[in-house]
């Protein structure tokens, strides 16, 4: 199966890539390796959670969030090579805005490798990862994503 029919499956479909809010672009590709800049639950019809997770955002809420953010960098995947084109996740950095006392960090960050690795696959979709805690995201998002994959081509 490929990733796209992966996500199908699980009743996900590859949203639309999101708009640069700044002066980036939503990937870089050096060499074989595609960096993902960092991306938010944001969508067109929905500006995603806003809050501090350990106060007013639950973890599980959180986590639904990261799920949302992680398909916002497989659409960006899909627009700058295309799903099918990646031979490994490399590197998945999670960013959580939590209050000072928050520890659980990893399992909210869990939602977007879940996701993750469900698309690509064991093989393909294992990754190093790093979850911090920070005090404010972009438009207040809870959760913030940013990705290194290794593709083909």
């Amino acid at each position: 199966m490929t990733p796209r029919d992966r996500l199908a499956a699980l009743g996900f479909e590859v949203p639309a890539p999101a708009e640069p809010k700044g002066a980036y672009f939503p990937s870089r590709r050096c060499g074989d390796q595609l960096w993902i800049s960092g991306t938010t639950a944001r969508r067109p019809a929905d500006p995603g959670a806003v809050g501090v997770v350990g106060a007013d955002v639950t973890v599980e809420q959180a986590r639904t969030q990261a799920r949302h953010a992680a398909l916002n960098l497989v659409a960006a995947i899909d627009a700058a090579v295309g799903l099918d084109a990646v031979t490994a996740l490399v590197h998945l950095r999670g960013y959580v805005r939590a209050t000072s006392e928050f520890d659980a960090h990893p399992a909210v960050i869990d939602g977007a490798s879940t996701l993750l690795l469900d698309a690509f696959g064991a093989q393909c979709g294992a990754h190093a990862r790093t979850a911090v805690g920070v005090t404010s995201l972009p438009g207040g998002a809870c959760v913030e994503l940013e990705l290194v994959a290794t593709v083909r081509g």
